[in-house]
């Protein structure tokens, strides 16, 4: 009796135009976008970010090209004695434009992402937490692109 319940709520399921967010039409469509970065820092990580978050197939033909620019802005949070920073918060900004390879209407977007690190004394250590503020950055604002696309090719 359950069998034939759990096969009667599929069938209707599937014939009420159903299809999970993860299913296989967005999924191809999505490692099949070519994603372009500033040539920078960032940019490069983001664009190493949305190409694995994407499942990108350098193989396979492109169906839609991904631009995304990218601005950051870091500003001192927080003061020591010295008048230096005790941390620093980062905010980047990505501004994408989807456009279809057959042509269309381009698909647009923001996202931006705030992340914060601790400012260091030294020298390397200080580089470090900067570059690792950046990482984190870029791999939220490619997971934030990343549900922006799939909602617009889900549309």
């Amino acid at each position: 009796m359950r069998r034939a319940a759990v096969a009667l709520a599929l069938l209707t399921l599937g014939g009420c135009g159903f299809t999970p967010l993860y299913a296989e039409p967005e999924l191809g469509t999505l490692s099949r976008i070519a994603v372009s970065t500033p040539d920078d820092r960032l940019g490069y990580r983001l664009r190493e970010q949305l190409e694995d978050a994407l499942g990108r197939n350098p193989g396979a033909a492109t169906t839609h090209r991904l631009e995304v620019a990218v601005d950051q802005q870091r500003r001192p949070l927080g003061r020591r004695i010295d008048d230096t920073a005790v941390r620093y918060e980062l905010v980047v900004t990505g501004d994408w434009t989807l456009t279809p390879s057959g042509g269309g209407a381009p698909a647009t977007g923001r996202e931006v992402v705030t992340t914060t690190y601790a400012a260091a004394d030294q020298p390397y250590a200080a580089i470090a937490a900067q570059q690792d503020g950046e990482e984190r950055a870029a791999a939220e604002l490619a997971r934030l692109i990343r549900l922006d696309l799939m909602r617009v090719l889900a549309e």
